[in-house]
């Protein structure tokens, strides 16, 4: 009879303790539970990080580490069968769409900045680049002094417009600035003559340049206007789902396995055009890679 008491209690404890662990479950993780898809947040024309092949399937770099953050995902809630819905995203709906819940996950080319961080969070850097520029090498544009009193662009809702923004009025350059709604259109601007040159990060500049009609016919400035890490995107106060999502990158990163998807992406031929960009990680991303860092300030980079 004296065992009677201890069993209930034992059932009494396992149910607090059950009920307690389902409590746990907040923010995106229990989002995810709940619904049993992850919305990712991808890309059109962010070559070779997020974009369409020549079927419309989504592919790219940030996609390939996306799908290993997804595999975490499962693992931590035991639900293998939680499925993936991919989302559209631009440069200027991005943020929108992960604040209001729309997507959970934004895997692309977003620079992590210290003011994107007053909106969102971001996981471990998976990318380094720099502020550029593009232009016809038939212009002879050599550095941001002979932009002035001329044409350009960048695309909506990024880093670069705004640090182009603010260095035109700085400056007194006079630089008329269009605004192009994702990097496609943005480069056909410059293509077409409609801009003398086109402000982005410098890989996705040789990637559009590579995959363009003509490569031979343009340049990418050779002065770096300011250093640009990569982050996947999730939402800001989430501290379950941001330690899932950051240990799953660092391992990638930390244990090798970041190597071969790098290849595949920036050594090997990219369709749907196999262009192949040939370039090695640079000294910054192997730092990163070997001490994974979500922060935003560019000074840790360099």
């Amino acid at each position: 009879m004296k065992l009677i008491p201890k069993v209930v209690l034992t059932l009494v404890t396992a149910t607090f303790a059950l009920g307690a662990s389902a409590q746990e479950l907040t923010g995106t993780l229990k989002k995810i539970k709940d619904s049993g898809s992850i919305t990712i947040g991808h890309r059109d024309s962010s070559i070779p990080f997020s974009y369409y092949d020549d079927k419309q399937a989504v592919i790219g770099y940030a996609m390939d580490i996306c799908m290993k953050i997804v595999d975490a995902v499962r693992t931590e809630l035991k639900a293998p069968g939680i499925k993936v819905t991919l989302n559209p995203v631009t440069s200027a709906t991005r943020i929108p769409l992960m604040a209001n819940g729309t997507i959970d996950l934004e895997c692309g080319s977003t620079t992590n900045s210290l003011d994107r961080q007053k909106q969102v969070a971001f996981t471990n850097t998976h990318f380094v680049t720099a502020n550029r520029f593009v232009a016809k090498k038939a212009d002879n544009i050599k550095t941001l002094a002979d932009l002035k009193g001329k044409t350009v662009v960048s695309t909506a809702g990024t880093t670069n417009i705004k640090w182009l923004t603010e260095e035109n009025a700085a400056k007194s350059l006079g630089m008329s600035i269009l605004t192009g709604k994702d990097h496609a259109e943005s480069f056909l601007m410059v293509e077409t003559g409609r801009a003398s040159a086109f402000f982005m990060d410098d890989i996705l500049l040789a990637s559009l340049v590579a995959s363009s009609k003509a490569p031979d016919a343009y340049v990418v400035g050779a002065e770096a206007y300011s250093i640009e890490p990569y982050g996947i995107m999730m939402r800001k106060d989430d501290p379950a789902f941001k330690k899932v999502v950051d240990n799953a990158t660092a391992t990638l990163y930390k244990s090798g396995a970041i190597a071969p998807i790098y290849a595949k992406w920036f050594q090997g031929k990219v369709p749907p055009k196999d262009i192949n960009l040939a370039l090695a990680p640079s000294p910054q991303l192997a730092r990163v890679f070997a001490n994974p860092t979500d922060s935003g300030d560019p000074a840790v980079y360099k």
